[in-house]
């Protein structure tokens, strides 16, 4: 199973400046972040990050929360681990608007379809085997899609990083990698995105 553009969002975990300099491999993750936030951004597919206890681990990254506001990504800072806690699903599924003036009056086949929800949530966060897993078990109770994406993951201990990967997978996430996601949300060098996608790669 490919991962479906249209049915995406990507929703980025705790990538908070007092917290990252202790992680294993932050550079690399926050770089594939900020891909991820640039590639949803080009394509279209809704963002959110969440902040967790941002008074004391600070806020989102400087270049990633640079990439995640032209992508005009949603915010939520949040005191339990798990976003899901927090009103994360609230977000991910609003509640349908009441249609304005006489709409209701309209013959069925006047009326505007209803948006199809976006069951999938590309995820990806620190810490891995804290917040990150917490909101993916979360959503996956929730009846989402979850697709981690590993190399955007990490903790402070690469142990621990693995052990989440590992419940992750018993419990249904599929886990993918950046350029995975890239490449299945277009499909195709023919995508009039694709180079822009790519040359984000280089």
């Amino acid at each position: 199973m490919l991962i479906e553009l249209e049915s995406c969002q990507l929703v980025l975990v705790d990538y908070q400046t007092k917290l990252t300099p202790a992680l294993f491999e932050s550079q690399l993750v926050l770089a594939n972040a900020q891909r991820l936030t640039q590639w949803a951004n080009l394509l279209g597919v809704p963002a959110f990050y969440t902040e967790q206890n941002p008074s004391k681990l600070g806020a989102t990254e400087a270049p990633l929360l640079q990439a995640l506001q032209e992508a005009n990504a949603k915010s939520l800072a949040k005191m339990q681990f798990s976003a899901v806690e927090e009103g994360l699903v609230e977000m991910l599924r609003p509640a349908p608007k009441a249609p304005q003036g006489n709409a209701r009056s309209l013959p069925k086949h006047l009326q505007k379809p209803a948006a199809p929800q976006r069951n999938a949530v590309v995820l990806a966060g620190v810490e891995a085997h804290i917040c990150l897993l917490q909101t993916a078990l979360d959503l996956l109770e929730e009846e989402f899609d979850v697709w981690v994406v590993t190399d955007a993951c990490t903790s402070r201990t690469e142990r621990n990083r693995d052990a989440a990967f590992d419940r992750l997978a018993a419990a249904g996430a599929e886990l993918v990698t950046t350029e995975m996601v890239g490449f299945e949300w277009v499909r195709t060098a023919e995508h009039p995105d694709f180079k822009a996608m790519q040359a984000l790669i280089k």
